[in-house]
């Protein structure tokens, strides 16, 4: 009798552990999808993403978009529907961020991975697409969503705020002055800003203008306080430079070189002062 009783829990615990491993599997996929898609069109996403209705959706609004992008993307972008889609799966520690992208014109593929580690999202296979050509401002807040669905952990709101802005200026800058540059300007002062720990506005201006001109780029002055605004915000957030070549592995060497750079951010003042302590420390020391 005893045996049978244990063998009878042993059957249940097995089936009971199958369950939850296979719910976490289950979980481990998530898909955002544009609120205004209709049936025919919901049903070209989950095929692109190689998934079918019985994995984990949620939606995303035209209004969730306004809310973290409104203030830095032009009306005309944002629309009125919220279209673009992405699906996220949750990969083992170490393995970084990929994403690629369909049908997507205003936001590439490399904007999305800067400004998801800039929400602290870790190690995620991200796929963004659309049925028809759009900007793929919709795809950042589902991508945002997703990756808190999976991980049950909540982003702040502050990340969200600044991971928007920076994608909303990068992709605005590089219809100014190119997708690459832009991309690879803000990638750059980003990363110094973090390494360095710098945190005062004259510093970031200085850290912006050094980091433009060794990449030969012009700003206007708009351009450059834009810029500024945004690494103010970044530089409030808690990120390590060592956890982002974590996640971007195939640029780790490049910011190795941009953080390696030896950029002057003190002002004239403190120059002075630093000559004049070393002049008395040389004179008495």
């Amino acid at each position: 009798m005893k045996k049978r009783v244990l063998s009878l829990i042993l059957v249940v615990v097995f089936i009971f552990s199958s369950m939850v491993f296979a719910d976490a599997e289950t979980n481990q996929i998530v898909v955002s999808l544009g609120k205004n898609l209709d049936s025919e069109q919901r049903n070209q996403m989950l095929n692109q993403f190689g998934v079918d209705e019985n994995v984990k959706i949620i939606e995303v609004t035209n209004e969730e978009e306004r809310e973290y992008l409104g203030k830095y993307i032009d009306e005309k972008l944002l629309g009125t529907r919220a279209i673009s889609s992405a699906c996220v799966e949750k990969l083992p520690e170490g393995e970084g961020i990929s994403v690629e992208s369909n049908n997507i014109t205003w936001v590439t593929n490399d904007m999305y991975r800067n400004a998801l580690v800039t929400a602290g999202i870790e190690d995620a296979k991200v796929k963004v697409s659309s049925p028809f050509q759009v900007s793929g401002t919709a795809a950042l807040t589902g991508v945002i969503k997703a990756f808190e669905d999976i991980t049950g952990e909540e982003i702040t709101e502050m990340e969200k705020k600044v991971a928007s802005e920076e994608i909303a200026k990068t992709a605005t800058l590089g219809n100014e002055i190119g997708q690459e540059e832009a991309e690879e300007l803000i990638s750059s002062i980003k990363m110094y800003v973090i390494k360095n720990d710098i945190k005062n506005k004259g510093s970031i201006k200085k850290v912006t203008d050094e980091m433009a001109e060794e990449l030969g780029i012009e700003l206007t002055k708009e351009q450059r306080d834009q810029i500024v605004s945004l690494m103010k915000g970044i530089s409030k957030l808690n990120l390590d430079i060592d956890q982002i070549k974590e996640q971007l592995k195939d640029i780790s060497g490049k910011i190795d070189k941009i953080t390696e750079q030896n950029i002057e951010i003190r002002s004239l003042v403190e120059r002075i002062l630093d000559a004049i302590v070393n002049f008395f420390n040389k004179l008495f020391g």
